[in-house]
């Protein structure tokens, strides 16, 4: 008969089997540790181009209105977001062989799909939005709909990402709150929390 400790071990090595089989777990935690960092980087960049020499702290929306720093900030936020999603891929599939998993699998499509519908659909609202002028909105937008594409995505993933979609959420929806301040809850919620979740994550899964 076997012990209780081997059953517990067992038991545990089939709940591990069913969790690679039932979800995309290659996601590498240094990759939004570096995400975190570009972002930072999008937003101090983003900072100049709006608000250099004066404060950040008053609501300058005509600057932003200009097409030539329109045009830089799509730039720079473009950067920003190929850099993190070529970060991501690379080390996630480099994570995914030292798991000796398949890292383009039926779990991998089901977490793209998922998380790519509110990211697609939120991205041409929020550029709906800038052709019409209403640059205040796209910042808390961009944090809401990103929020809803984690969670959406979370079942087929590392289940810790449901609690950061929840807080980008929360963020977007203080950002509406409190207009003028946009650049720096996006700040907060793409740069500092990605890096946060980043080390949790390698610390808890990439170790």
């Amino acid at each position: 008969m076997k012990k209780i400790s081997d059953i517990e071990n067992d038991i545990a090595s089939i709940k591990e089997i069913m969790e690679r089989s039932s979800r995309f777990i290659s996601l590498s935690g240094f990759s939004g540790i570096l995400a975190g960092v570009y972002a930072l980087i999008g937003s101090a960049i983003a900072y100049y181009l709006i608000y250099y020499p004066n404060s950040p702290f008053g609501y300058r929306f005509y600057y932003v209105n200009e097409q030539d720093i329109v045009v830089k900030l799509f730039a720079t936020a473009a950067f920003v977001l190929a850099a993190s999603l070529l970060t991501g891929v690379l080390l996630s599939m480099q994570k995914a062989k030292k798991l000796q998993l398949s890292y383009w699998n039926a779990n991998s499509k089901r977490f793209v799909i998922n998380v790519s519908i509110p990211l697609v659909s939120g991205g041409i609202f929020i550029a709906c939005l800038i052709a019409r002028g209403y640059f205040g909105i796209a910042a808390p937008a961009c944090l809401l709909f990103y929020g809803l594409a984690l969670i959406n995505a979370s079942s087929y993933t590392l289940g810790e990402i449901r609690y950061l979609g929840l807080i980008e959420i929360a963020l977007g929806i203080l950002c509406c709150i409190f207009p003028g301040y946009g650049l720096i809850f996006w700040a907060v919620g793409f740069g500092l929390l990605h890096i946060i979740y980043g080390i949790l994550m390698y610390n808890k899964y990439d170790k």
